[in-house]
This record gives structure tokens, sequence and C-alpha cells, in this order.
């Protein structure tokens, strides 16, 4: 059961705390914005002031404005600032917690074109260690059970614990097991562990950090391991964060065998370790989170879909990263893709086919080399990336274009190659032909060393050590078969009678379109995701978003208000790839949650092409050259709509009926 009522009952309490501030830029209408030169926007300064400007499409219109800070007129602090259109000054008066600044145009009072939330740090109102005590009463008696333990509670110094090379704060570190309790199979230790980070100067922001693969750990709480590569932890902006294990410890997937366990890793746990955060939260700083964010990828990314689907009310903003959250249909997609690869794979002196060599790294590259051939020039310029990601679909490009005509060579792949290849990227299908599961994109992507690991791998063995092979040799018989089959092997799955087996066990998707109450609630969600993500295509988001949206809005404008995706061209799963991969979707969804401004373009960058900057758009728009000025740089590219491809998207989503998983 969801423990919301219990979040209710902790209520909020004023504080007597000096602080710091958090500031930001914000934009509600174009032309019009205030922003707080130097302070990021997810962090926090630490003055009792904050420099102010407001930016306006001109002096006269600028001149007309009023600055109002929590109701109160401060335009009297600002004048006229260095550049045309602008006025700066110094404001004060901010109070602990929330603050918000907005702009008027001269007029009704109704006519706010600019906002800005600005949060005064929260200082403790209790000793770290104190949370052993009070913080697991409290904690108790807010709905979790009474046989949770704190394992721990430590104030670590400024500086002496960092992350991802970054000096982390001074901050409160504690430890817990929620739910504790032994289980099958042989008296298996079970319990949610988690462990929550508390800075001294707090932002008043919760970040809940999401985790991958099937869980098992509770990874440091610093915020930026979910997160795409190269971010900064929000620890050291001051975020309150906190990691768990999924309900279960170990890599195995054992636990599957527990029916609780398979709850909490479903979503039970994710339920008591948000209460149990918010709790200890309220019982430190003396009030709940002004606002909550979720960040996950891949089983983080369904973590996060779960959270909007399930617990609407938890989560302000939700970002969920190349979100795995179909896995009782994907692992159809895998054993097929297993059969499909092994059919094809050359065998040892035993006649066992060996996986890994059913495609050789010089064959992937020729194929990404050829897809960027056809597809890349699409968006405008030849750069090497693919940038509309509806631009190599099958009509506009088939391997047969690399079938030898002779003898196979480095030149070319021979016929068998070529047909396994079109039915991997056509997706499961059943003996009548119908659909199981999404199409996957041709993507320059695919040659790379992450596509290998995950479709292919690298063992020289007839053992594959692909990591979709261990997946779905292991998940399924123990996660997705009622009852568990622990022998099932994916080579021998049937298309036409374990899909629905495995559909009974659908429940720990995340695939409910019904997200009226995170909507009503006034949550917004950001999906980013890799167009050649070896684990789960991108096609997937754009069902759900399509399926969503005529059970939720009804209308695609509609959904855009709070729900948007974001493709990542040539990006693998999570991070990784043939394109760009690092980029910052958390200060956008923050923007968005509170200051109103919906993100249409997040700037990208990597280390495949140094200096190069691009925008990933929302969808359904994509990064087209505007054929002036440098093409490293993204300020010269624009999001606009291929109409022709969101068509021929359309065009086979009907044709396939969404029959993704139901037949």
């Amino acid at each position: 059961m969801a423990l919301s009522n219990q979040l209710k009952t902790l209520g909020t309490i004023g504080l007597l705390c000096a602080g710091a501030f958090f500031a930001s830029a914000s934009q509600a209408d174009s032309g019009f914005s205030i922003e707080a030169p130097g302070l990021p926007l997810t962090a926090f300064a630490t003055s009792d002031a904050v420099n102010v400007e407001i930016i306006g499409p001109s002096s006269a219109s600028i001149e007309r404005t009023t600055l109002r800070l929590n109701g109160h007129n401060v335009t009297p602090a600002l004048h006229l600032g260095g550049t045309a259109g602008s006025m700066t000054g110094t404001v004060s008066g901010f109070q602990p917690g929330s603050n918000t600044l907005e702009l008027f145009r001269s007029g009704p009072w109704h006519d706010r074109v600019a906002q800005l939330v600005v949060e005064r740090a929260t200082t403790p109102m209790v000793a770290c260690q104190l949370l052993l005590t009070t913080g697991l009463a409290n904690l108790i008696a807010a709905g979790i059970s009474a046989d949770s333990v704190i394992t721990a509670a430590n104030l670590n110094l400024a500086g002496e614990t960092t992350a991802a090379g970054v000096p982390l704060p001074e901050h409160c570190q504690v430890t817990g097991t929620l739910e504790p309790r032994v289980g099958i199979p042989n008296n298996r230790a079970y319990g949610t562990k988690f462990e929550l980070r508390l800075p001294t100067q707090w932002n008043g922001r919760f970040f809940f950090q999401g985790q991958g693969g099937t869980g098992g750990s509770v990874v440091a709480a610093t915020g930026q391991t979910q997160l795409p590569t190269g971010q900064s932890p929000p620890l050291a902006a001051g975020w309150a964060v906190v990691s768990f294990d999924g309900g279960h410890e170990g890599g195995d997937v054992m636990f599957g065998l527990d029916p609780k366990a398979k709850t909490d890793f479903a979503y039970h746990s994710m339920d008591i370790a948000t209460v149990a955060a918010k709790s200890l939260i309220h019982t430190y700083y003396g009030r709940l989170p002004d606002r909550s964010y979720f960040v996950g990828c891949s089983n983080g990314g369904r973590q996060g879909m779960m959270f909007s689907q399930m617990f609407p009310e938890y989560y302000d903003g939700i970002i969920n990263g190349d979100a795995t959250y179909r896995l009782s249909v994907s692992y159809v997609d895998a054993a097929w893709g297993l059969q499909d690869l092994t059919s094809i794979a050359p065998p040892d002196a035993n006649g066992n086919p060996i996986l890994s060599e059913a495609l050789s790294d010089p064959d992937l590259q020729l194929l990404a080399n050829d897809i960027l051939a056809v597809c890349d020039a699409k968006d405008g310029v030849l750069d090497g990336m693919v940038l509309n990601t509806s631009a190599c679909r099958f009509e506009d490009y088939h391997p047969s274009r690399l079938q030898c005509h002779g003898a196979k060579d480095s030149t070319c792949l021979s016929a068998a190659q070529v047909g396994a290849l079109e039915k991997l990227l056509e997706g499961a299908r059943n003996s009548k032909g119908q659909q199981l599961y999404d199409t996957w994109p041709w993507d320059p992507g695919m040659g790379t060393a992450q596509w290998r690991s995950w479709k292919l791998g690298t063992s020289l063995t007839p053992v594959p050590n692909a990591i979709k092979a261990s997946f779905c040799n292991t998940s399924v018989g123990y996660l997705y078969l009622t009852p568990p089959d622990p022998t099932f092997a994916c080579l021998n799955m049937n298309f036409d009678t374990d899909p629905a087996r495995l559909a009974q066990n659908s429940w720990l998707d995340a695939d409910n379109p019904d997200l009226t109450p995170f909507r009503s609630h006034g949550g917004k969600i950001l999906w980013y995701h890799g167009t050649a993500d070896p684990s789960t295509p991108f096609t997937e988001i754009i069902r759900y978003l399509r399926n969503m949206t005529a059970v939720t809005t009804h209308n695609e404008r509609a959904t855009a208000d709070f729900a948007r995706a974001f493709f990542v061209p040539g990006m693998n799963h999570c991070s990784g790839g043939a394109g760009l991969d690092n980029f910052d979707p958390l200060t956008p969804l923050v923007n968005w949650v509170e200051n109103s401004v919906a993100p249409e373009r997040i700037i990208v960058q990597g280390t495949n092409f140094p200096g190069r900057t691009r925008p990933l758009c929302a969808y359904p728009n994509s990064a087209h050259y505007t054929g002036n000025g440098s093409i490293e740089d993204a300020s010269n590219f624009i999001c606009q709509r291929s109409d022709t491809n969101d068509d021929q998207e359309g065009e086979e989503s009907r044709e396939r009926g969404d029959r993704g998983g139901d037949d």
C-alpha cells in the first residue's frame, strides 16, 4: 500500500535558521526573463541577498515592468543594466524555504511574463546522530514497519568525501533497513536497504537516485550515478539524496522466488524508501522538501515511470533515461535476437555456435559507416552524426546494400548476416507474422563496443556473455514465469505460446498509460533515450507517449505541457555510443517544474567530437543545420519537425496496431 497519507500528516514547520539562497533563470513569456547571474539553477548562494537581472525585448518594455518577491514590490531595488532591455539590482527579503520572484508587464496583475523560484537554504534542527533514535521513531510513526532499523547516522565534514572527483559538502550520512525479514530461498535475508545524505546547507529539494539492472546493492547517494555522463553530484549543490537496493541484496535474481521480494523489486521498495527518506528529512530540517525529483536510467527509468503511474503525488519532476519499462515483452525480443544471431553464428570444433562471431567488429563498423552514408545528410549537414532520429527506418535504409555478390570479405556482409540483421531490427514476431515488440532503428551506434556487449558479447566459447543473453536466461525463469522455472533457456522460447506466459507478470512493467493523477498533481516528466540503445529501442518511448496521449490528454500539445522526450543521436544505453552523450537534463527539468519553462532543447557534447555541441530537441522535433555558421556550434542548428518521418512513424504504428506484447 502507498504511504502517501502518512506523508501528508508530517506537515511543514517554519525555520529560524541562517541560510543561503537558490537562484536560477526563468522565462515564462517570449522576450522576458528573470536571472540571477552566476548562480546555478539547481544550487544556491551563500548570501542573504541575491543579485537579480530582469530582461525584456526593449528598454522601454522592461522599464514598464514590476518585479515582486513573494507578492511584495521590489522594483525599487533595480536600476538600468549595462545592456539594452535589462535592469539589475540586489534584492533582499527572502524567507527560509521557497521564494518566488514574479515579473509583471504594465497592466492587469495577472499579466505575468516571467517567474524565478529562489530557495533560501535550510540548516538542520537536530544533530545528525539523533536520527538514530528520534529519526527512527518518526519514520515508524509515518507508517514504516516497526522492525525497521537505522544502522548509522554520521556527519561527514566538508571535503572528507568525494563523488566523481568533486569534494562533497558537510552532510549527514544515514543508512538503514526497512522491513527486514528472512525469506526464500534458504532463509535469505531481505529488506529495503537505503542510504540518505543530508547536506548541512540544504537547497530544499529531494533527489531519489534510481538504480539499474535488477538492483541488489546500495550505491552511494550522491546523485550523479543515474544522470548522464559528466554531471556533477547533486549532493554537492545542496540536494538531499537517497539511494536504495530494490528490496534485496546480491546480483542474482533468485529473489524472484520470493513473492514479497518480487513485489518489492516492482514497486514497494520504491514506495517505502520515499516515505522513509521524506520522514527523515522532516526530522532533520523541520520541514518537508519544497520539491521532490526522481532520476533514473535503465531500470531506473522504469522506476521513474512506475512512480508517475502508481505514486503520482510523490514527485514533482521525473527523469526517465533509456527506460526498460516493458521487461516482460523486452525479454521476448531478447530471445528473438538471441535465436536469430545464434542461427548464423559460426560453430566451434564441436559444432556449437559462437554467438560473438555472428558479426565481427569490422562487419559492424562496415554497417555503421554505410548507415552514415545513407542517413547522415538528412539533417542538413554531413557531420558524422544522424540527428534526425526518424531518418533511418526500413524505408530509408536496408543492409542488402552491403550483401556480397561473391565470397564474403571485409567489404561486404553475407546473405545470412543481412537476413539476420533485418530480422533482428524488425523485432520479435509470432508464427503468423504478428509484431510482438517494437522495431529497432538503423543507427551508426550499432558499430560500437557497447552494442556488441549487449547483443553479441565477446565470449569465444559456446556459453555467450552477451548482456541480453545473460539477462534473458536468468530473469525470465525467476521473475517472469509463473510458477518460476530457473531452467528456462531463451534459445528455446516459443514465440506463439511463451509471450502469454511472460505477460502474466506484466505487473512488474510500468506500462499504464493513464497519467491523469500525476498530471493533475502538476508533475513533469522528461524522457531521454539513446537512438542506438541496444537494450531498449527509442521507439518504445514513442509508443508509450502515443498510448499515454490517447488515454490521458487526447492531444499532443496537451501532452507536451507535462511530458517530453529527448532522443540522443548515436547514444547507446544511458551513455557511450557513436554520438554525443554529455548533457544535463536536471537543470531544464527544475526550470520546468519550478519556473514553468518547458524545455525545447538541451545542449549535448561529448568525447567523440571534441568541441562540438548539438541541441537535443523535444520530440517530434529533431536538430537541423540552418546552413549558416560552424557545424560544431549548436547555435547554428534549429529544432524542427520532420512531418514526413513523423507521419511515417504513425503509419508504421497503425499498421502494427500497437500489438507490442498484446498478442
